[in-house]
């Protein structure tokens, strides 16, 4: 099984400020346990590109593209809210971070591999068609997703989301889109807050109390993902995926571990294979307990690669 892993180093560059969760170390550990376990060398490495300014605005719109490059500090910080910062470099590696999911979405669309995993931060999920935020600058999955849409005229996608926060950018803009379903497990209620009452037709919620473990996990996705999936036939899985749902991350206050990840990724192979061809494109979004997100990277990959 062919497994692309898409990063770069400018992805180490982005700073949102000393002692934030959100910090390079997250993609070091990463590496370091992938070598350490000998997974690396099964990987085929790719560096992700700068995205394209269609590509971004495909899923933002100018405007919003203009606001990010216009708030690009010359020295130290710049807060576009109160969780959400941006350095000097932080453009240029949220570029690399949307051009990995173009490019993972490429490799498996035309045959390259079969399936991608996209080790970039800043993350994406929380960034709306016009507003940065919770971390996120671009929206990476989206991006990607709209790019195998247009460029690979591709009829259903599905989006999926088990990041312990909802992805409130993914679901704003995919909402009321028929060819993509979006499917977001998530603590509740947590940050962001969004009202999950009442969604689009195409917005799938799996919302999960505070101190759940894998068992309430397994149950909530098999009864408010799995069936959605097998009936919407996706042509792709794009996953957004999260790890900061483990019981050792304090970020949150879910009790998942890494055979859970395990668990949902062979459960998303499964559908992929008897849907998409098998094809299925992973992006990194949460998870800042380093040591609980290398190994939770590792069973992903795993269950991605047959491992």
């Amino acid at each position: 099984m062919s497994i692309a892993f898409i990063t770069h180093p400018d992805c180490l560059l982005h700073d949102s400020g000393s002692h934030h969760p959100e910090c390079p170390q997250r993609l070091s550990a990463i590496q370091d346990h992938l070598i350490e376990t000998q997974l690396w060398d099964l990987l085929k490495h790719y560096d992700a590109p700068l995205a394209e300014d269609q590509a971004i605005e495909a899923a933002h719109g100018r405007a919003h593209l203009q606001r990010i490059r216009e708030a690009v500090p010359q020295s130290g910080l710049f807060y576009l809210d109160e969780d959400t910062a941006m350095g000097p470099d932080s453009l240029r590696a949220a570029l690399r971070a949307a051009g990995a999911a173009v490019r993972a979405v490429d490799l498996v669309l035309t045959g390259e591999v079969q399936r991608a995993f996209c080790s970039v931060r800043p993350p994406g999920h929380h960034a709306e068609h016009d507003r940065a935020m919770g971390f996120c600058l671009f929206n990476n999955i989206a991006i990607g997703t709209l790019h195998a849409l247009h460029a690979h005229g591709l009829e259903r996608v599905a989006v999926v989301d088990f990041d312990v926060h909802h992805g409130n950018g993914t679901e704003n803009i995919f909402q009321h889109d028929e060819r993509v379903l979006f499917l977001s497990s998530f603590q509740y209620p947590f940050y962001p807050f969004t009202d999950i009452n009442f969604p689009a037709e195409n917005i799938i919620h799996a919302p999960i109390a505070a101190g759940a473990g894998g068992a309430e996990f397994r149950e909530a996705l098999r009864r408010r993902w799995l069936p959605y999936i097998d009936h919407f036939k996706p042509q792709l899985i794009m996953v957004s995926a999260g790890f900061d749902g483990h019981r050792e991350d304090v970020m949150a206050h879910l009790r998942l571990d890494e055979s859970d990840y395990q668990w949902i990724t062979q459960e998303l192979v499964t559908l992929a294979e008897r849907h998409a061809a098998g094809r299925i494109v992973s992006v990194l979004e949460g998870g800042y307990h380093l040591p609980a997100l290398a190994r939770s990277v590792a069973a992903h990959l795993r269950a991605l690669g047959g491992f």
